[in-house]
């Protein structure tokens, strides 16, 4: 069994590792602690990385894009058409 720190996970999210700091400490994230180090096993990883989505992040996830057209909608419409 292989294990990653929580700055390699940090990379692979591309968030920060306190974002992912807090996820360990919360319990959302399962990490065992060795030494001074949080390590994450790669069981953990299939079940971060094949997670489905659930409706608050569906809901999340579409109030952001939306928020982005109506942003950025004119931008993204002049780099399409390159």
């Amino acid at each position: 069994m292989s294990h990653i720190t929580i700055p390699q996970l940090a990379k692979m999210l591309g968030v920060s590792r306190v974002t992912v700091y807090r996820k360990v400490k919360s319990g959302e994230i399962a990490a065992e602690k060795v030494g001074g180090t949080y390590i994450i096993s790669d069981r953990e990883l299939t079940k971060i990385f094949n997670k489905e989505l659930s409706d608050a992040d569906k809901k999340r996830i579409k109030a952001a894009v939306k928020k982005t057209i109506e942003e950025y909608g004119e931008v993204l419409k002049l780099l399409g058409n390159e």
